[in-house]
């Protein structure tokens, strides 16, 4: 997501044997490192959801939630 030179990722739910750049089950999020602070949206219920599920997010998203309050 975003444009040239100012880049936003995404947090998404995705299945482990999908590629890294490719499907993906749902959206819960964006990180934007550019603004100051960074700005980090997240949908906490769906996050909750699917860690409930047995997701196990990557350690930049553990980074993410913890900033957010979200245990993992």
């Amino acid at each position: 997501m975003g444009g040239k030179k100012n880049p936003i990722w995404r947090v998404v739910a995705a299945d482990q044997r999908s590629p890294r750049d490719g499907r993906f089950l749902e959206i819960l999020g964006s990180y934007n490192a550019q603004t100051s602070p960074s700005t980090i949206t997240l949908d906490e219920e769906r996050v909750k959801a699917w860690l409930d599920k047995g997701a196990q997010p990557t350690d930049q998203v553990k980074k993410l939630l913890r900033i957010q309050g979200i245990s993992v």
